[in-house]
């Protein structure tokens, strides 16, 4: 379960800021600020519910999170287009930061109860490394996703604009098959003015990348909405009763 929030959770904050920054051209302050609704959420999610409901099972509390986790992926997803703004993410951070929240506060009280006092080193030795291995896992893979759908994606745009000349097509077909970096309107501007590229040729290849950004992020989003589901199968095997409530029944 650390492993699945970790790759989830870094693959999400791969995205999203690079949906805002990039696309959107925010600044790294008002990125930050539409990123803040997730911190809120997470925050109350991970104080809230063990002060509220110390007894339920955590079982539930790591399903619902996973749920909202992904709930806010499918939104985000389902949200994304080339005109959409940078509101889109308000109610998908609030959903994902519940999730995070909830998961992380029953994972560890589930991990170190799980053993005895002698092995806590170990079983945080263990914790530790699914820590970093999903978030570097989710990092690599979102990463990976975006780049190759949005070059494939910008390829077959390029082919596909009647602006564009057959000469040229040619050879952006040759540069694209390496990939493509993921750049802003300006800095895309800007490379294809050092090209000399026409008005109509600038204004095709512009509207193709942009096409073709989306089509990044959404492939990246829907492939982490897949692992979620798969971190749901594995949900089953946490345990239904709070560290210590078999111990103190037996007490009584």
């Amino acid at each position: 379960m650390f492993f699945f929030q970790y790759l989830a959770q870094a693959g999400l904050f791969f995205v999203v800021p690079l949906y805002l920054s990039v696309c959107l051209g925010l600044s790294a302050l008002a990125t930050g600020a539409r990123l803040l609704p997730l911190s809120v959420t997470l925050l109350a999610a991970a104080i809230g519910i063990p002060r509220l409901f110390p007894t339920v099972s955590p079982r539930l509390v790591v399903r619902s999170g996973l749920l909202a986790l992904l709930a806010g992926t499918v939104v985000l997803l389902g949200s994304l287009d080339k005109d959409a703004g940078a509101e889109v993410v308000f109610v998908p951070m609030l959903l994902i930061g519940l999730g995070i929240g909830a998961l992380a506060s029953q994972l560890g009280a589930v991990t170190v109860s799980a053993v005895p006092d002698d092995q806590s080193a170990e079983v945080g030795g263990v914790q530790n490394t699914m820590t970093n291995l999903g978030a570097s896992i989710g990092t690599a893979v979102a990463g990976s996703i975006l780049i190759a759908a949005t070059a494939s994606s910008f390829s077959a745009n390029i082919e596909q604009s009647p602006a564009i000349p057959a000469s040229v097509k040619s050879e952006a077909q040759v540069k694209l098959a390496g990939g493509v970096p993921f750049v802003s309107d300006a800095d895309l501007n800007a490379a294809l003015d050092k090209a000399n590229a026409g008005s109509k040729q600038s204004e095709a290849a512009l509207a193709g990348y942009q096409d073709a950004r989306i089509d990044g992020l959404r492939s990246s989003l829907a492939i982490l909405a897949v692992l979620v589901l798969v971190a749901l199968f594995y949900a089953q095997r946490m345990p239904s009763i709070q560290p210590g409530a078999a111990e103190n029944r037996s007490a009584r």
